[in-house]
């Protein structure tokens, strides 16, 4: 496992505005993709409706970088516009299969971007092969726009309503025509996806951070199984057949995927996260002299554990903020490149004591080991690790990128081994149930497949391998 990278990542987040007049939206969508840059990393792209037409522009890279000199200012005024950055768990990581999909079929002009991964796409897309369809990407995002093109007879609503029961997956979606912007979340609402209002126009976003940076009022969650259109008469809620009666919710939103400043289903991220460190300090406390968290997404469960333990929250780790989450790069030796310069430990504050750290997750053990000898050599005396999570036992085939058992460290070890594998001298794990708790202010069920098997879906067709590998 050493030769792997040790963060899991989310797919993608996606963004749409719909106003009421022509005006710089493609701005707007601009804005809303940076606040979302933690959710993909590879490419950014955003398109607008003008004057009954498409105009939009996407590329490799950061949202800054995309849109760097006149790329932003070169789409036009419009009323309509979608957003994507992407980070590829279904397709390569290059320019082809970077979103918003756009094309023409019987519904006109259509612009798709989609957060999450189906199970099912193979399926699929020989099926509409076989149809005559033609596909030039490899992401599933573009099966599910041909499909709901083709399922249409004219009329994008249609499209969606009778395409989205066929997916099997997570999927929240941004689709845009020139006259209308639709938002859709799975029936399981695996993936989160909100509504906001500025003024009279309306935002979607993955999260709610991204309407904060737009100055948009949160106005609620996109249920699951729920699709939402805004057109010029205003919005309208249309519901899928078949919607299960529990929600399963990806858990790992709270754990690590989205920004601690969002709220999803009713629940703040922050709150959740300080719940799970205070937690750790409650039921798994061993003494110490500070705690420390790995920058940047468990400082929030290090802050409550400290509270909690009474022992002082320090700073261990320095991060190097020009450098993004390891699996910033898709390629083995440029993300193991970017963890080597990601962060370095403060000699100062680690030497001579006894360090609890505190982390979202373990995956594969590379990175958390290598953390482990760095405050080593910094001069730490003990290094207790504890994670705000269960451990990660199972593959994920919705979206997050652990396709194998072979990736996971917590597959065939217990804590015990786990801690002797990393080289600390102890390592605990929040229970299923304790992490439950520490979202319990959600308004949603949650899938829990990777700690225990137990997906919305079941394993199936192409995804069997996980079973094997």
């Amino acid at each position: 496992m050493d030769d792997l990278g040790d963060e899991m990542h989310e797919e993608c987040g996606v963004f749409g505005v719909y106003s009421q007049e022509n005006r710089n939206v493609a701005h707007t969508v601009y804005f809303g993709l940076y606040a979302l840059q933690h959710r993909g990393q590879e490419s950014a792209g955003i398109a607008v409706s003008f004057a009954d037409k498409i105009f939009y522009h996407k590329a490799m890279g950061l949202v800054p970088e995309v849109f760097a000199g006149n790329k932003l200012d070169g789409l036009p005024e419009g009323d309509i516009a979608v957003g994507h950055v992407r980070y590829s768990t279904t397709g390569a990581s290059q320019l082809l299969n970077a979103q918003p999909v756009v094309f023409t079929g019987k519904c006109g002009k259509m612009a798709l971007a989609h957060n999450g991964n189906l199970t099912n796409t193979k399926q699929l897309r020989d099926e509409m092969l076989s149809a005559n369809a033609v596909f030039q990407t490899t992401i599933d995002s573009e099966v599910m726009a041909v499909m709901i093109n083709s399922l249409s007879d004219g009329d994008v609503l249609k499209g969606v309503m009778r395409a989205c029961p066929r997916f099997k997956g997570s999927y929240a979606l941004v689709i845009m025509t020139t006259d209308k912007l639709i938002a859709v979340r799975d029936s399981y609402g695996i993936r989160p996806l909100c509504l906001g209002t500025v003024v009279d126009d309306y935002v979607v976003a993955s999260e709610s951070c991204a309407l904060d940076a737009v100055s948009a009022n949160f106005l609620r969650d996109v249920e699951p199984g729920e699709i939402v259109v805004i057109d010029g008469e205003g919005l309208h809620s249309y519901k899928m057949e078949g919607i299960p009666e529990k929600s399963g919710m990806c858990i790992f939103e709270y754990v690590y995927f989205a920004r601690h400043d969002s709220v999803l289903d009713g629940c703040s991220v922050y709150d959740a996260r300080y719940s799970a460190g205070r937690l750790l300090a409650r039921n798994y406390g061993v003494e110490a002299d500070i705690v420390s968290g790995v920058p940047d997404s468990a400082n929030v469960a290090a802050r409550g554990y400290a509270e909690e333990s009474g022992i002082p929250f320090v700073e261990a780790l320095a991060k190097n903020r020009y450098v993004g989450r390891t699996f910033i790069q898709p390629d083995q030796r440029q993300r193991e490149n970017s963890l080597s310069v990601k962060m370095n430990a403060m000699r100062a504050n680690v030497s001579g004591k006894r360090i609890v750290l505190i982390d979202d997750s373990i995956v594969r053990g590379t990175t958390m080991r290598k953390i482990i000898k760095m405050l080593r050599e910094a001069g730490a005396e003990e290094v207790h690790v504890r994670i705000c999570s269960p451990i990660i036992k199972h593959p994920c085939h919705l979206g997050i990128d652990i396709q194998t058992y072979s990736q996971l460290i917590g597959a065939y070890k217990d804590e015990e081994q786990i801690a002797e594998s990393l080289g600390a001298d102890s390592v605990k794990y929040l229970s299923v149930e304790e992490l439950l708790s520490s979202c319990s202010k959600s308004k949603r069920g949650f899938c829990l497949g990777c700690f225990n098997g137990e997906y919305p879906y079941p394993l199936n067709g192409e995804t069997d391998k996980l079973k094997l590998e």
